[in-house]
């Protein structure tokens, strides 16, 4: 015979205010199964779960109901009182009267009646439980790292430095991301180089850390605790145990026109090349695309077209004819930390995207992005630092700066705020103005967000010490006119037109995801905004998790983030994956579906719908050990608990633990025969 509790929570006044807590005491008392019944102020402080645990030795209670907040809250906080009672914990659940009563409510008497339904239903519930228990998981107490920008650096080197082992993949030749394309960082202004390539090489050269670089994710199997990843290692034709970084081959290759990426389009590399000069590992990659040799084969050419760089290596390092080949790892946790790569504001877009044509980027060579103007401005750059424009080589006087190209723009396809874009324009007038003392500095804006530690302080330096004139309105036109940028905008304060003769535009594109991150997404089974930035599955409770367990988050792929949020969510990650392997059991919630294997028809519907991967086909076999059919079966270390394989079923097979038929038919019968 079900001994049921029921416990009513004021939350001060968030429930109070609208329902009548002790209403819902007095009216609960007297339904069937209720052994006792009351009302406190606050159930989640240690007097109210004290209650509880008296309550349970007291009534002898078979079951507890919370009703107060979300489950989301305070479930496992009750639970683990029920557990120190003596109670097992699966027999508590908490019904929701604040989320789903009375904070949409106004009307007191509606509320509160609203109230003991919802209680009823839980009530109704709990007489359905079973006891359960916790699953238990063994864990790989290894970690994977994807993404080699400093979120993965800071992620990677703080789990290592936690005695454990981690494997760091980058898809680029070198570690490093976009931070070690900056000349300076805001709002200290210190050398990004200087405080970044310690901590490449730190994480090169420590013991617990595995690099793999020129590499991808090209597969995940597994769960939390037990994932096995399929990395690609492209091939590199250069062996990575024999190179020693002398740089003859690059010396030696003929082709020498080769825009480089790391200087965002403004320099030249050749096809053989390691990206800068800081690049760790300091060992070139091959570019196949350019490679002379390459180009030859692919037109039938002889085998031999070029091979100077071979020749020129000392060492034997280079070989033309490997192939990308495949490494398993098995690890327990996985932190995405893919960062960002800026909104491309060119005429071609992808879908849902418009570009800005008529502010002549890609047109017009002295309308330039924010990437573009750093490497102007670092002493590595192409320029060696000088401010120098890219159509003649000429110093510019006058440089306009324009905010949110794409950002805040839902016209264009992207309305949030790329956060940074703000405080790198006035570094960069600040860059500008320090080498190019006689210049002059334009920068149109929408307005001024500067949220961060001695951001405003520093973005109000640029303003009141005459870095640059700040103008509030858009832009609407740019195009060249002789040797001159001319630049149309509006000044939203005076409300007039205004046209500058520019020498030089720097637009602040928007920051947008890295490409391929939604495949990965995909290939993880975690979830992505419209956007194609990693969702949390909390943004107050849980910013570094996923909706798959044991697969967290990191920087710039999840929003727009500056350096110190990347650090600081990275270093999270780590916390959580070495809270992870704090243990070498992994104990996970009992709500997931099981099979009845007895009615199982093996139409594998649920397999098919399961956004985990958790269902697999199990063979049925005879006493002599012959196959003779098959049915589905859930991997409890995999499933979510979300239920679609419940609902597509056509025998009814599968059920929920915690949420079966039994217990939802009575939830809905307490509120179509109680009164």
């Amino acid at each position: 015979m079900s001994r049921i509790g029921v416990f009513i929570c004021h939350c001060g006044e968030n429930i109070a205010r609208t329902v009548d807590v002790a209403a819902v005491a007095a009216a609960i008392k007297d339904h069937p199964g209720v052994a006792f019944a009351t009302d406190y102020k606050y159930m989640c402080s240690d007097p109210g779960q004290t209650m509880v645990k008296e309550a349970i030795e007291e009534h002898r209670l078979t079951g507890v109901v919370i009703a107060a907040c979300s489950p989301h809250m305070h479930e496992k906080t009750f639970r683990r009182a029920c557990a120190q009672a003596g109670l097992n914990q699966y027999m508590c659940e908490m019904a929701n009267i604040r989320e789903h009563c009375s904070w949409i409510h106004e009307d007191r008497a509606d509320a509160t009646a609203k109230a003991i339904d919802i209680a009823r239903t839980i009530v109704e519930k709990v007489k359905h439980n079973k006891p359960l228990e916790s699953i238990r998981i063994p864990v790989t107490k290894r970690a994977l790292v994807i993404g080699g920008g400093i979120a993965g650096i800071q992620a990677a080197l703080d789990i290592a430095d936690g005695g454990h082992q981690v494997v760091l993949i980058e898809k680029e030749a070198s570690i490093g991301g976009h931070m070690s394309q900056l000349s300076e960082t805001f709002p200290t202004l210190d050398c990004s180089q200087c405080i970044l390539t310690p901590r490449m090489v730190e994480a090169y050269q420590h013991p617990n850390i595995t690099l793999h670089t020129w590499s991808e994710v090209e597969k995940v199997d597994g769960y939390i605790g037990n994932f096995e990843v399929t990395i690609r290692k492209k091939a590199r034709s250069v062996d990575e145990d024999l190179c020693n970084g002398c740089g003859d081959c690059q010396a030696a290759c003929p082709a020498k026109r080769i825009p480089s990426e790391f200087e965002a389009g403004l320099g030249k590399r050749t096809a053989i090349y390691v990206p800068f000069p800081q690049a760790v590992p300091n060992i070139p990659v091959l570019d196949r695309q350019n490679c002379t040799l390459y180009k030859g084969r692919r037109k039938g050419l002889a085998k031999d077209a070029c091979g100077k760089c071979k020749e020129a290596c000392l060492k034997g390092a280079i070989d033309f004819d490997t192939e990308d080949t495949f490494i398993k790892e098995d690890v327990g946790a996985i932190v995405v930390a893919t960062g960002f790569q800026l909104y491309d504001i060119g005429r071609r877009q992808p879908e849902g995207l418009k570009g800005y044509g008529e502010y002549g980027y890609g047109e017009v060579p002295d309308v330039i992005d924010g990437l573009q103007f750093e490497r102007l401005a670092s002493a590595s750059g192409p320029t060696s630092g000088a401010i120098l424009r890219p159509s003649d080589g000429k110093e510019p006087k006058t440089v306009v700066f324009v905010h949110c190209v794409g950002s805040r723009d839902p016209e264009k396809g992207i309305s949030y705020c790329s956060k940074i874009c703000c405080m790198y324009n006035a570094k960069h007038a600040m860059l500008y103005k320090h080498k190019v003392h006689d210049g002059r500095a334009v920068a149109f804006y929408m307005d001024i967000r500067a949220a961060g530690k001695g951001y405003d302080e520093f973005s109000r330096r640029a303003i009141e010490e005459d870095q640059a004139e700040y103008i509030r309105g858009r832009v609407s036109r740019i195009y060249r006119d002789g040797d001159k940028v001319k630049v149309w905008g509006y000044d939203t304060l005076s409300q007039e037109q205004v046209v500058i003769d520019a020498d030089m535009v720097v637009l602040a594109t928007a920051i947008r995801p890295q490409p391929g991150v939604e495949q990965l997404a995909q290939t993880l089974s975690i979830s992505y905004d419209e956007n194609g930035f990693i969702n949390e599955a909390h943004p107050k409770l849980r910013p570094v998790e996923t909706n798959t367990a044991g697969v967290f988050v990191a920087g710039a792929c999840q929003a727009p983030r500056d350096i110190p949020d990347s650090v600081a969510m990275a270093s999270a990650a780590g916390a959580k994956v070495m809270s992870l392997f704090s243990a070498d059991e992994l104990e996970r919630e009992p709500a997931v579906a099981v099979v009845n294997e007895n009615t199982c028809i093996g139409c594998m519907n649920c397999a098919n719908v399961c956004a985990y991967g958790a269902i697999e086909q199990r063979d049925i076999c005879t006493v002599d050990g012959k196959v003779c059919g098959h049915v589905a079966y859930v991997n409890p270390g995999v499933c979510q608990g979300c239920g679609t394989c419940q609902a597509v079923c056509l025998s009814k097979s599968v059920e929920l633990q915690t949420f079966t038929d039994e217990q939802v038919y009575s939830e809905i019968n307490a509120l179509c025969f109680w009164e």
